[in-house]
């Protein structure tokens, strides 16, 4: 659905474009429908549509070599309300019509995500049991209880950006509080490639918290101990773990065998047998981190909240444009996590939430305005580029070079969705 969105408000950008400068728009069309169409209907001089091959969308725009690819129309005379004939200063905001509509679509969803929610996040000076380190993690150097003080040498507040800011950074040295120590931590390109192909990328560091039951699920080894609810889990196996990374890993490591629990209860230490699950789930909800460390949250009034989606919709833009420089980056090997359609459908959460629904929803309205800016012939930028080139030159591109350019462009926007596709479905393998 949010794909569907943001092809529709895209394409209607170039819709609304081209009507103001008088270019006729022959089709409207969610979907590409070669050969046919599942629905259309004729309103004015426009066919709008549902195609079949769920490949993006676009808008026929007359007298223009596009998607379409037709070729009859460019023989004929060129006339007044045609795209060819229209000034290359209107050409080119017509061509960046779509673009312009999903950064204004990205900067009003976080407007009104920090409107109506705010903003929430863990400040590191209020992290009381420091952080903890899974096996990359501590590979790395970092340790459970390490409190966080810079990233390359730049103080930071909100530790819920810190792990995104080292992979996407390419940080070469964080700096924790020891045990009362100050400890510079060095990173390589080739640790910050093990995190991002690790199966959690964002969880080599992460909040430290107790691991207390909030709710025991039925059927489970949870409910075969009798956990109750505010039950802390001190031991497993008798081995000390009472931080939530300590249990679970403790857990994995005996998935499907018999385990014991000490838990504290009401100031007393209760310990029992049960069978864990082949996956390693004792079967709780456990209490979340806000419950033991505070928060900061922010909270924006209607006016104050569009400058700070301004600014998140710009630092959206800019970690997005970090993230894909890493595919071309040779040592981190990028390239082998670029996704398709599987990777999108899975970034959204298991269940429904409108706020991480609209969250992601801007997120991939400013990350489809820049790949549309690329400079390849079958995307706008490719169209931008060339118009670019003219208004500097005062030289239009031959129409048979466009025509051409656009069909390279395909084949390139074809061959890199067959590999990032391809990509998707090696991964469901492995």
């Amino acid at each position: 659905m949010s794909l569907s969105i943001l092809i529709l408000l895209h394409e209607f950008g170039h819709f609304v474009a081209a009507r103001i400068f008088k270019v006729r728009v022959e089709k409207f069309y969610l979907f590409f429908n070669p050969w046919f169409s599942l629905f259309k209907f004729q309103h004015g001089e426009t066919e709008y549509g549902l195609g079949w091959l769920p490949l993006g969308g676009y808008v026929k725009i007359s007298g223009m070599i596009d998607e379409s690819m037709d070729k009859e129309q460019l023989k004929l005379p060129p006339q007044p309300w045609e795209f060819r004939t229209k000034p290359a200063w209107q050409r080119l905001i017509i061509m960046l019509g779509g673009i312009i509509m999903n950064v204004l679509l990205g900067i009003f969803i976080y407007w009104m995500i920090l409107f109506f929610s705010g903003e929430e996040f863990f400040p590191v000076k209020n992290m009381k049991y420091g952080l903890s380190a899974d096996s990359i993690g501590r590979e790395i150097g970092f340790k459970d209880g390490d409190q966080l003080i810079a990233i390359d040498g730049k103080p930071i507040d909100n530790f819920n950006k810190a792990p995104g800011t080292i992979i996407i950074d390419m940080a070469s040295q964080v700096t924790v509080n020891r045990d009362g120590q100050r400890v510079d931590i060095p990173i390589s390109q080739d640790q910050i490639r093990k995190i991002i192909d690790s199966k959690s990328a964002g969880d080599f560091i992460s909040v430290r918290f107790p691991f207390m039951v909030d709710e025991v699920e039925p059927g489970t080894a949870a409910k075969e101990l009798n956990l109750q609810p505010k039950d802390i889990v001190v031991a497993v196996n008798g081995e000390p773990a009472m931080y939530y990374n300590e249990v679970r890993e403790k857990l994995q490591a005996n998935a499907g065998s018999a385990v014991s629990i000490t838990v504290l209860r009401d100031h007393k230490l209760i310990t029992g047998s049960a069978t864990l699950s082949s996956d390693g789930m004792l079967g709780v909800k456990v209490v979340t981190p806000d419950k033991f460390i505070t928060s900061k949250k922010i909270h924006y009034g209607f006016f104050t909240a569009l400058p700070a989606g301004i600014n998140k919709a710009w630092q959206t833009l800019v970690s997005y444009v970090k993230q894909f420089a890493l595919i071309f980056s040779p040592q981190v090997q990028g390239y082998k996590h670029v996704g398709g359609f599987i990777s999108i459908a899975n970034a959204f959460d298991a269940t429904w939430d409108w706020g991480a629904f609209w969250a992601f929803t801007g997120f991939l309205s400013l990350a489809l305005a820049f790949m549309n800016l690329l400079p390849i012939p079958a995307l706008d930028g490719g169209h931008v580029l060339f118009t670019l080139i003219e208004i500097v030159t005062r030289r239009k591109p031959n129409e048979k070079f466009l025509e051409y350019a656009q069909v390279v462009g395909m084949v390139i926007l074809l061959a890199l969705i067959a590999y990032a596709n391809g990509n998707d479905i090696l991964h469901l393998f492995r």
